[in-house]
């Protein structure tokens, strides 16, 4: 499934996936780390899920979101 991304800032980053059903964010924290989180809704023909995992800086941050869009 094809994603766009929907924000891109210096301290976030935003894609959605192109059924409108799941968005990923990649965002700078308050400590300088960097999370990743996913969120599918119910309504997504493979069904709910939550991912959310701390990286240490921004280029980790978009290579893991990078893994999570190719896995759907």
């Amino acid at each position: 499934m094809e994603w766009q991304r929907v924000q891109n800032e210096p301290t976030r980053v935003e894609w959605e996936r192109g059924d409108g059903h799941a968005r990923l964010l990649a965002r700078e924290t308050a400590r300088g780390e960097w999370v990743v989180s996913l969120d599918r809704l119910e309504q997504a023909p493979e069904g709910s899920a939550y991912r959310h995992e701390r990286v240490s800086d921004r280029a980790q941050a978009t290579a893991l979101a990078a893994e999570w869009r190719a896995d759907g």
